[in-house]
Parts: C-alpha cells; sequence; structure tokens
C-alpha cells in the first residue's frame, strides 16, 4: 500500500518538475518527448531485470502477453484488462482502471493533461519492448477517465 502512494507521488513529481522546465503552449510536446524517453530508459531496466531467469520468448504475442501480466502486475499491482490484436502487428492493451489517473477527476477537462501522464508509461512498455528485441511505437489514448487504451505498433526492422 506504501508503496503504490510512493509511486504516485514520484510519478507526479516528475511531471511536475518536466513541465515546469518545460513551460508554455508550445513546450507540452517537449514535455511529452521528455516523459516518454524517461520512461524509456526506466523501462530498458526493468524488463532487463524481470526477465533474468525467463526462457525466451516464441514471438511478439509471447512478448505482448508477457508485458501484460507480469510486466504490468510488477509495475502497477494489477493485470492489463484486455489485450487485443489485429494480427498484423498493432496490440492493444486496454486498462479500465490505470491507477496513474485515478487521482484526477473524471470530468472532460482534464482530458487535455492526460497525455502527460501516459507518456512516461509509453516510454515504459517501448523501452521494455526494445530490450526484448521488439522495435514499436507506443500511444495512449484516453476517452472516458480513468480507462486507457495503449496502442504498440510493431515496426518490422
Amino acid at each position: 500500500m506504501a508503496d503504490e502512494a510512493l509511486f504516485q507521488f514520484l510519478h507526479s513529481e516528475i511531471i511536475q518538475y518536466v513541465n515546469g522546465a518545460e513551460s508554455g503552449e508550445s513546450e507540452i510536446g517537449r514535455c511529452v518527448s521528455k516523459l516518454e524517453n524517461m520512461g524509456f530508459r526506466v523501462g530498458q531496466g526493468l524488463i532487463e531485470r524481470f526477465t533474468k531467469d525467463t526462457p525466451r520468448f516464441k514471438d511478439e504475442l509471447d512478448v505482448l502477453k508477457f508485458i501484460c501480466k507480469d510486466f504490468w502486475t510488477s509495475v502497477f499491482k494489477k493485470q492489463i484488462d484486455n489485450l487485443r490484436t489485429n494480427h498484423q502487428g498493432i496490440y492493444v492493451l486496454q486498462d479500465n482502471k490505470f491507477r496513474l489517473l485515478t487521482q484526477l477527476s473524471a470530468g472532460k477537462q482534464h482530458l487535455e493533461h492526460a497525455p502527460k501522464f501516459l507518456a512516461l508509461t509509453c516510454g515504459l512498455v517501448r523501452g521494455a519492448l526494445s530490450n526484448l528485441g521488439v522495435k514499436s511505437i507506443v500511444t495512449a489514448e484516453v476517452s472516458v477517465m480513468p480507462a486507457c487504451k495503449f496502442q504498440v505498433m510493431i515496426q518490422k526492422m
């Protein structure tokens, strides 16, 4: 319980710090980019630690299943609620009660701030996939708070 509060506090302080350094409307893109890059590096380190005793994955679907079950559980204390794919390199990970958005109000006025709160997580997923040999683009969307969808587009090397 205490580690959840610490993680949420650290996350909001990182966002506030990066957002404070990048003030202004035109700087929101730079803020999101910095947060995503921070998450990328952290995701690389975490996945290295989590997979040191696991056998190799057969394919990218197994990698995504690992991300949805084990990785997500280790970071967010719950599994992804839904994983969908079109079997052509696009996966959608849905979390119906995303921990880092539960502190924000469910009102429409806070939807514009959602990208800042999701950028670090997009980076975490992209960094984890990168270290597992899967090059990807990860984006997030929120239509109703606190549910969100992370879209993972696999790039062929």
